[in-house]
């Protein structure tokens, strides 16, 4: 009896690892964004807008940071609108190094990125922004620029601070786009 019971194992064993094996592929944490709300940021500053309730309004704390240049955080997201100010003054000449730095920030990308696509929209109320989504592994999905060509220049970057691919994050890019639209729409010069 016993000599048929090892037999069975044996055929048993050799069934089960003629089958080819496949791992699972990996799985990601599911997202349950908040329903967008906004309120006003403070008037502290030369410029001012409408963000996330659900973001933190706090000041740039890079060493490179100026005086006018503000971070929106979102804690349950890791994720950073960083926002930079410059006043034009008038000058020509500074607008123009002013949209050049912007276009070399977003050129930096290229390396990662496999497609840019800028597009030019204009708010509710006339102004004017220049719209760059990264497509591909880039830190900074959504950048954008704002000016009134004469006394303001807004900058802002938008930077998930994980190391996910970005097909997984990709509710939140979109999320977090549609309040960064939010606040261009609700942008005003001070």
């Amino acid at each position: 009896m016993s000599g048929k019971i090892f037999i069975a194992f044996l055929v048993a064993l050799l069934i089960a690892c003629t089958r080819d094996y496949q791992p699972k592929p990996k799985g990601y944490n599911r997202l349950i964004l908040p329903e967008a709300a906004y309120r006003v940021s403070p008037d502290t500053l030369p410029y001012q807008f409408e963000y996330s309730t659900h973001a933190r309004f706090q000041k740039d704390t890079s060493w490179v940071s100026d005086r006018h240049w503000v971070e929106i955080y979102y804690p349950e997201l890791n994720a950073t609108i960083h926002v930079t100010y410059k006043k034009v003054k008038g000058s020509a000449k500074l607008l123009k190094e002013y949209l050049q730095d912007a276009y070399v920030l977003t050129a930096k990308h290229q390396i990662k990125a496999y497609s840019i696509d800028e597009t030019i929209v204009k708010t509710p109320d006339g102004k004017t922004a220049v719209i760059a989504e990264l497509e591909g592994e880039v830190p900074s999905q959504f950048q954008f620029t704002m000016t009134d060509s004469v006394q303001h220049f807004v900058r802002g970057a938008l930077y998930f601070n994980v190391k996910v691919q970005n097909d997984s994050l990709q509710p939140a890019i979109e999320y977090v786009k549609k309040d960064v639209m939010h606040l261009i729409n609700t942008l005003k010069w001070r």
